[in-house]
């Protein structure tokens, strides 16, 4: 029996599973698809091993998406993956590091009273905009061209770890995010295929997404794309150098500390979850019945989307 944690910052939910005592022993491909199963799994957007860290890092984090892909970074995830961490006591009082696939991360955290995170601030590191950073094969990141089903999209290209392809639209609620996300996922100038997000400004420092994530599908939020679509929209001069940024599952804000014209060093600034855990199961053998999914539910005390106050986040 596996006991997994089941958290989620603003709707992208996660598998939190600890492996500090036994970090030889990490999920593979199979078991990660079927415990993100929606409908015979315990159903999440990914699953997070939480591994000891090294060379001065805290921990570390593994994370597989939903298809058993391995994902070098999410910033929700490593919120989720933070909590999991103050509960097994790591970190000092306000600082987590934690490496990961896209690079070593810091995070910054406010506790409670009782020693219990509240709220967690990532530093994701310097946003890229150079090709081969992205990785993208083609001369620059920016205005490429994206023709789907008679529709011309156009966008910047960043890397936050992991590769997005931010395009710019007039209102993201009109685009038909489950046909046209996977086909531009896997456009050929991204190696590693790409996280979509379909963006527009809605004031002086706010931004509305929708988001394709890349071996997931249409999520609720994504914290690396918020931060990716923040930084392309400052670049182009549509928001400041902070913003917060509006998807279906609730608020993200971002900041900037310009390092120059091209570069910024982006962080978010979300609330982290408030999590009930529980005993996970081990997947269900073929053919075995469905079962409930969302049993193990959780709270977020991140920004919730209007009118959703109240509920848990888990789709």
């Amino acid at each position: 029996m596996l006991r997994l944690a089941k958290l989620h910052g603003t709707g992208n939910d996660f598998l939190v599973l600890d492996r500090l005592s036994e970090p030889g022993d990490v999920p593979d491909a199979g078991t990660a698809v079927a415990l993100c199963d929606r409908h015979r799994g315990v159903g999440a957007d990914g699953l997070i091993t939480l591994l000891p860290g090294s060379d001065g890092a805290d921990c570390a984090m593994a994370l597989r998406n939903a298809d058993g892909g391995i994902a070098e970074m999410s910033g929700n995830g490593i919120r989720c993956l933070a909590w999991a961490a103050v509960r097994a006591g790591l970190g000092r009082d306000d600082r987590l590091v934690v490496d990961t696939g896209g690079g070593r991360r810091e995070v910054g955290l406010e506790r409670g009273p009782d020693g219990s995170l509240v709220r967690a601030t990532v530093d994701m590191g310097p946003v890229a905009f150079e090709p081969s950073a992205i990785p993208l094969h083609a001369e620059r990141a920016f205005d490429l061209e994206v023709p789907v089903d008679g529709v011309r999209y156009r966008g910047d290209a960043a890397g936050m770890g992991n590769p997005h392809l931010v395009l710019l639209v007039d209102d993201p609620a009109g685009v038909p995010v489950a046909e046209h996300g996977p086909r531009i996922e896997r456009d050929g100038r991204f190696p590693r295929r790409a996280n979509v997000e379909f963006v527009a400004p809605a004031g002086p420092d706010a931004l509305t997404m929708r988001v394709w994530e890349r071996g997931v599908g249409e999520t609720l939020s994504c914290g690396t794309g918020a931060c990716a679509a923040a930084a392309v929209a400052h670049r182009r001069g549509l928001v400041g150098s902070g913003s917060g940024c509006g998807s279906p599952g609730g608020s993200c804000s971002s900041r900037s500390a310009t390092r120059s014209a091209w570069e910024a060093l982006w962080s978010t600034s979300s609330t982290s979850p408030s999590i009930s855990t529980g005993a996970g199961r081990e997947p269900a053998p073929p053919g075995a019945p469905a079962t409930p999914a969302h049993r193990h539910r959780g709270r977020s005390r991140c920004r919730p989307p209007a009118g959703a106050a109240g509920r848990d986040g888990v789709r």
